[in-house]
């Protein structure tokens, strides 16, 4: 069985930082595309990153620039860095592996 559980989220003040991470299980993680989404109140769900398995990550126009995935493959770990945080990123946030996503996400609120 896949497992994605997302961790991380908080409160975090405009400009702020903020690090998710998602641990994995139940795939073989080397391999896996891995991705970040995101979903604010009444919008829909948005892709915000993919990291292959080289370690390259390919990001939205939207976070460009302030985000920063990577991957830690002996802990079957992903991480977000959220840098330079802006109200409209207040979301939850989801990891996915492939064709899986998670399904607890982590609720990023940037409030002043």
């Amino acid at each position: 069985e896949v497992q994605l559980v997302e961790s991380g989220g908080g409160l975090v003040q405009p400009g702020g930082s903020l690090r998710l991470s998602c641990t994995a299980s139940g795939i073989d993680f080397t391999d896996a595309q891995m991705k970040w989404f995101r979903q604010a109140p009444g919008k829909r769900l948005e892709w915000v990153s993919t990291t292959n398995h080289y370690g390259f990550t390919f990001y939205d126009d939207s976070v460009k620039g302030r985000f920063a995935a990577s991957r830690d493959n002996a802990k079957n770990t992903l991480y977000l860095l959220l840098n330079k945080v802006k109200t409209e990123d207040t979301a939850m946030y989801y990891c996915g592996a492939d064709d899986f996503r998670g399904q607890q996400g982590t609720q990023v609120t940037v409030t002043s």
